[in-house]
């Protein structure tokens, strides 16, 4: 069986956690979001508490509103002050990607998989979206939270990612052009929308599952 890597980019609330699970467990594979930093901390050297305070921090900054450092593939030797810079700790988690892609299938959400795996040729790309409405009522209800601080939390989730998104990649985290599927599941259910990825599976894998 030829390998094949899902790559998710999600709006808040859009449910691409909870589709890219399905396709998971249907698949039997791996699914990497948080997991991956624990990953690249083995393959780096560098403390995953590191890489999980580097994905906290740049939430609370400007960094990646102001400036840009696309992903070329380049590792920062040990030896660099810049070695455990954002920069450098996006690299790692993208060569743990790509290692990864040559050994397993796998889903894998956000963590701009759709452009660092853009050369790997069984790559399906999806982004997954819903109204602001709909993304909202379903942190309401995921959190246990008022309207207010839904829509607060869906607007910094999707500002962050759209940042972190461009800062790394120099696309446009919404532009279709950078996904082979775009769904709003405000039209399908979760179950739905995992099995119309099934289908593009089939089609660009050749994976009949």
């Amino acid at each position: 069986m030829n390998n094949f890597v899902v790559a998710i980019t999600r709006t808040c609330g859009s449910g691409g956690m909870s589709i890219g699970q399905l396709l998971a467990d249907h698949y039997g594979v791996n699914i990497y979001d948080r997991k991956l930093l624990q990953l690249a901390s083995e393959d780096s050297g560098i403390s995953e508490e590191l890489f999980a305070s580097a994905d906290e921090n740049v939430k609370k900054s400007m960094l990646y509103k102001v400036s840009r450092k696309v992903y070329t593939g380049e590792i920062i030797p040990p030896e660099s002050e810049n070695f455990t810079s954002n920069q450098n700790l996006f690299a790692f988690q993208a060569k743990v990607l790509k290692e990864l892609a040559e050994r397993e299938s796998y889903v894998v959400i956000g963590r701009a998989a759709d452009y660092v795996l853009k050369d790997f040729h069984n790559l399906i790309r999806v982004f997954i979206h819903a109204p602001k409405d709909i993304c909202i009522e379903r942190e309401m209800k995921r959190q246990g939270i008022t309207e207010h601080e839904a829509s607060a939390y869906v607007e910094k989730m999707d500002n962050y990612r759209e940042a972190y998104y461009t800062y790394h990649t120099g696309h446009v985290w919404r532009d279709a052009n950078n996904y082979d599927l775009c769904l709003d599941t405000s039209k399908f259910t979760y179950e739905e929308s995992a099995e119309i990825i099934k289908s593009l599976i089939r089609i660009h894998a050749g994976i009949d599952k």
